[in-house]
């Protein structure tokens, strides 16, 4: 990790990665599934309203723009100077939500018997899209439950313009950070009354209630030390979380390479016409590498 500061008093910081790297194909998928008002991907740039709360217990805001340096097989991390104090909280973040940490030769070596199914269909370099704030991810997930990535998009748009924290960025489509569950749990009446007008039905407005809960008492880890197995268990105890939920929930809240979602319809889509049980068998043969391999079938239906 390099860093410097520009004459505008914004800190640089260059985050290596082990090359290949696959930058175009990760933008698409998280500008696919910004939200307006936290997320914006411009001029091949991703770029993010934050609000974090240090080791100090204060709350610090800004901005942060990642950019691909390509030469450098680094990622470029820009981040506003009011950022400074949680710096390492967010450049941890940016190292998740971009999967920085990959071993792409070893994906490659244990996906590469998808190219049996269709040429080019595990591409090295490939990453998996973690996530910034794993209750954003969460919510996210519930929200996606079997309707579209634009419509579930829609919705997390109205519950971060209505309960996101507002973040000064003097960025244009940067204006909010997610609501943290603390928020979510101090709202009065029914959550349902909350959400419901937002167009979020009541089974998911319990559901991200009960997560909102689970995570404030630290009931569920997302951390980079939690075992997912176990996780997913406690997840699926929750009501209105089946299992793929707390599978997409494991792959991007917790970066775990091994998750796979069987009845998901992209993957069924791409693996058509075997069955379930046929897209499982097949699937055992990618362990330890599912999400990644779940990642190729997505990518190849665009």
């Amino acid at each position: 990790m390099r860093r410097h500061r520009n004459a505008m008093e914004q800190v640089n910081h260059a985050l290596d990665y082990r090359p290949p790297y696959q930058w175009d194909a990760i933008l698409a998928f998280l500008s696919a599934r910004a939200i307006p008002g936290i997320e914006s991907i411009e001029s091949n740039t991703y770029g993010r309203a934050v609000a974090l709360t240090g080791l100090d217990g204060k709350m610090r805001s800004g901005w942060i723009r990642v950019s691909h340096l390509s030469r450098e097989h680094a990622l470029n991390v820009e981040a506003s100077a009011s950022l400074q104090p949680v710096l390492p909280q967010v450049l941890a973040r940016v190292r998740h939500l971009f999967d920085l940490d990959c071993d792409p030769v070893a994906v490659d070596e244990g996906l590469r018997v998808m190219n049996d199914l269709a040429p080019g269909l595990q591409v090295l370099g490939t990453r998996l899209p973690g996530c910034f704030d794993s209750f954003e991810m969460a919510v996210r997930a519930v929200l996606g439950q079997q309707i579209t990535v634009s419509a579930a998009r829609t919705l997390a748009s109205r519950v971060v313009n209505q309960y996101g924290t507002p973040v000064q960025t003097g960025i244009a489509g940067l204006s909010h950070a997610f609501p943290a569950p603390e928020r979510i749990l101090s709202l009065d009446r029914d959550i349902e009354s909350h959400l419901g007008p937002l167009g979020i039905i009541r089974t998911r407005a319990r559901t991200i209630l009960a997560l909102a809960r689970a995570l404030a008492e630290s009931e569920i880890d997302f951390g980079a030390d939690a075992q997912p197995e176990q996780e997913i268990e406690k997840l699926l105890a929750l009501p209105g979380i089946g299992p793929w939920t707390a599978q997409y929930i494991a792959m991007r809240a917790m970066a775990w390479p091994d998750a796979f979602l069987p009845t998901d319809y992209g993957v069924k889509k791409a693996l058509t016409p075997r069955t379930p049980k046929q897209i499982v068998e097949l699937a055992n043969g990618w362990r330890p590498w599912r999400s990644y391999a779940t990642i190729n079938l997505w990518n190849s239906l665009h």
